[in-house]
């Protein structure tokens, strides 16, 4: 994601305003609306985070940095899979049908979205798909990637299916098959951003914009009382990371994008993405090259945009034309040519 440059007040304007301020009783100064946008920045779930926060120009945001590093390390010690003793990793080692695992409030509410997002795509979006993902080798970091031969796909799809985690009172999950393991890598940033966002909320902030690896909540207004305007990137492998495709406006509402242009191999003269039809077990091959989705919540935007790649154009803009309270933009690539599907209340952004 790419934002746009907000520019600052100038030392020459602010003094204007300043001496324009002094002038007044000192009962007057707050009436003032001087106003400033604040950034905090750092890293998080293997990528990079960036919080702009409009205040009043003498607001202070002591201690905000510390309170959102620790919901974010408490993020990343419930849904981590590389964390050993993560809440996912003690799920995902459960030995045993139907062993009751009592999930934590965030846990549990990732996996419920999950699961909606699951059936309502046809399984498009599955979070038990890292078995696959560690069959073909992307999950390595060190470009080994493999394709597989047919009858080890075969021989895992059955282990791979959300329909397989049983959801019960009390915020109680349990497996139906015990290779079963969940990942929720392609939601969980997003869950990242909503909650920084209702941190951001509970400290009386109103204004501010939150990205997580790409993916954002725009709360309120820019600090000229204006839209947050974010770009989404040009879908290209040999695009600049920061070249800007569509610029959107967003206004209390939550944006994530799903690519598969950067991050996939080549062998024998065929591309293998890192985004898979968990239906198949094989990466996706359509023609679909990027997808943004606007939602209420970003943990939303952030799953769905994953499941939409997979079910292609067609299928994917009917999905999102049904959902209600959500709209999106899915690109193509035919040719070289990039071709826009946007859902009807997209271009309205």
């Amino acid at each position: 994601m790419i934002f746009k440059k907000n520019i600052g007040l100038s030392c020459r304007n602010l003094a204007l305003l300043a001496i324009s301020c002094s002038v007044l009783l000192m009962p007057a100064i707050s009436g003032c609306s001087l106003k400033k946008e604040s950034q905090i920045a750092g890293r998080t779930m293997g990528t990079t985070y960036h919080i702009k926060v409009v205040t009043g120009f003498f607001s202070r945001l002591a201690g905000l940095e510390e309170k959102i590093e620790r919901t974010l390390k408490d993020i990343n010690q419930s849904m981590s899979i590389h964390i050993p003793d993560s809440e996912i990793s003690r799920f995902n080692a459960i030995g045993a049908v139907n062993q009751p695992f009592e999930a934590s409030e965030g846990f549990w509410y990732v996996m419920k979205v999950s699961e909606k997002i699951y059936h309502k795509t046809g399984g498009a979006w599955d979070g038990t798909v890292f078995p696959l993902i560690r069959l073909w080798k992307f999950n390595t970091g060190a470009q080994k990637f493999r394709v597989p031969a047919p009858e080890e796909i075969a021989e895992l799809l059955p282990q791979v299916g959300f329909r397989h985690i049983r959801f019960q009172d009390g915020r109680t999950l349990s497996k139906q098959i015990v290779p079963l393991s969940v990942d929720l890598s392609s939601i969980a940033k997003g869950y990242g951003v909503d909650q920084v966002a209702d941190l951001l909320r509970k400290e009386g902030f109103q204004d501010f914009l939150v990205e997580i690896g790409g993916e954002v909540y725009a709360s309120g207004r820019r600090k000229d009382g204006e839209r947050w305007r974010v770009g989404i990137n040009v879908p290209q492998k040999d695009a600049p990371p920061d070249a800007v495709y569509r610029v959107v406006t967003l206004e209390n509402q939550a944006l994530a994008t799903s690519g598969n242009y950067r991050n996939f191999f080549e062998t024998d003269g065929k591309r293998y993405s890192h985004i898979f039809d968990p239906r198949t077990g094989y990466p996706v091959s359509n023609s679909v090259v990027s997808v943004s989705i606007l939602a209420d919540t970003c943990t939303l935007a952030d799953g769905l945009a994953t499941g939409v790649m997979v079910m292609g154009a067609e299928k994917g803009l009917e999905l999102i034309h049904k959902w209600g309270g959500v709209e999106g933009l899915i690109v193509t690539q035919t040719a070289g040519t990039l071709t826009d599907h946007p859902s009807r209340g997209f271009m309205a952004q």
